[in-house]
């Protein structure tokens, strides 16, 4: 239990380390797999599935930086969704609650999930 917590944490300070939404870097998820793999407890079959999800999201996420504010919000909102959506599927319960925290404490540091 304080393994997870602890990769949790450190997880999310390694996602924000103070990015803003007004900077592109506030758009790269550029995380250690083996971390979130580890907070997940994610089985051998898992790893690939969770890999491509986060791979197409921080791609859509990059995509949207590149757009006016008001395009933004909405190709952002829209590749949250898509993640959220593929990750339940292969998510088991407790796992899915772990990611959705990591996943808003990280969007709510980085400043994107307003």
């Amino acid at each position: 239990m304080i393994l997870t917590l602890v990769a949790m944490l450190s997880m999310t300070t390694a996602f924000a380390e103070g990015e803003k939404a007004n900077n592109v870097e506030a758009y790269e998820l550029n995380i250690n797999m083996d971390k979130l793999y580890a907070a997940l407890d994610l089985a051998n079959d898992q790893k690939e599935a969770v890999a491509d999800i986060h791979h197409t999201f921080a791609s859509e996420l990059m995509f949207a930086a590149q757009y006016a504010n008001s395009d933004r919000k909405a190709l952002v909102e829209r590749a949250i969704d898509n993640d959220v959506k593929w990750m339940r599927y292969v998510l088991n319960d407790k796992q899915y609650r772990t990611y959705l925290t990591l996943l808003n404490t990280t969007l709510n540091n980085r400043g994107l999930n307003k």
